[in-house]
């Protein structure tokens, strides 16, 4: 279990982040047009994972946003996944302009579980907490953040990097 604030007050999620290192685990996360996407699908790419609790909050939006306006210059796919439905995370990205991001949905999946994301106490559980995890062309993790403050951005710079 992982230790973390909503504005300033401890939440926690269900688990840890996968480590540095370690094979990431497989998902099964939902498009805009229902389909299932897996980790799979994206093999022999390094994936950027960009996690949020939904795109319906100004910092989520911002972050979408952020790795959006970032990933034309990575040779990445850069995921951005929250639980929002798939139609209001299409919505969300074309009244955006968001065209460098692609968007899936966990709600019908055990990605929060898998992944250790989904907060289990406070006012936002259920939902996913703030993370970017990045995984190598491999499959092995290369970078994981659980944002320490939902309310805030993650760090480019630094997932960007490791994407490198």
């Amino acid at each position: 279990m992982a230790e973390l604030t909503f504005k300033s007050a401890p939440i926690h999620t269900n688990g840890e982040l996968p480590a540095v290192g370690s094979h990431a685990p497989d998902f099964t996360l939902v498009d805009g047009s229902l389909s299932d996407k897996t980790l799979a699908d994206f093999a022999g790419k390094t994936v950027i994972l960009t996690v949020n609790p939904s795109y319906d909050t100004g910092v989520c939006m911002a972050t979408a946003r952020g790795f959006n306006a970032r990933a034309k210059d990575v040779d990445a796919v850069v995921l951005m996944v929250s639980a929002d439905l798939p139609f209001a995370q299409k919505r969300f990205c074309e009244a955006e302009g968001l065209d460098h991001v692609v968007a899936l949905s966990c709600f019908r999946s055990t990605f929060a579980k898998d992944y250790g994301l989904e907060m289990v106490d406070g006012p936002l559980r259920g939902l996913t907490a703030r993370a970017v995890i990045v995984i190598g062309d491999d499959g092995k993790v290369r970078h994981s953040q659980l944002v320490p403050e939902i309310v805030q951005e993650p760090d480019y710079e630094v997932a960007l990097a490791a994407a490198q």
